[in-house]
């Protein structure tokens, strides 16, 4: 799908088709699923928009979850298509944040949801207090630079 972008978010959109393995006794998707949908989401946009794990690994960066929300609204069962829909959330901070809204294949909310994610050093293990460089070109490039 073609990403729709704005002066302080970028959106991206993902499908997926539940899989079998997914499912529990119930026969619902178990509520740990959610964050892997998120995350799946959370890797097409970055393919998308030139920010994928390995982009910032390339950077010398890792950037892992420090925070996630989410909010159930309705169960995915197995073989259902769902509509993952992931936006980036400006912020000037040297973090990055995204929200989620899962949808089912007739567009009823499934699960929202909120990542936190912060730059640290690949090498020492710091975490970054200002903007790497690299993030704040993505950022102009986006026309994201200024909060």
């Amino acid at each position: 799908m073609k990403p729709k972008q704005n002066t302080s978010h970028l959106t991206h959109k993902h499908t997926i088709r539940v899989r079998f393995s997914e499912v529990d006794s119930l026969q619902i998707v178990w509520h740990g699923h959610y964050i892997k949908y998120f995350e799946e989401g959370r890797e097409a946009f970055g393919r998308t928009f030139g920010l994928s794990y390995l982009d910032v690994k390339k950077e010398g960066y890792a950037t892992p979850i420090v925070n996630t929300n989410t909010s159930h609204k309705l169960p995915l069962r197995y073989g259902d298509i769902a509509n993952i829909e992931t936006t980036y959330i400006n912020t000037a901070a040297a973090k990055l944040q995204f929200s989620y809204c899962i949808k089912n294949e007739v567009g009823n909310i499934i699960c929202t949801g909120e990542t936190t994610q912060v730059f640290t050093n690949l090498e020492n293990g710091e975490m970054a207090l200002y903007l790497p460089e690299f993030y704040k070109d993505w950022k102009t490039k986006h026309a994201l630079l200024d909060v």
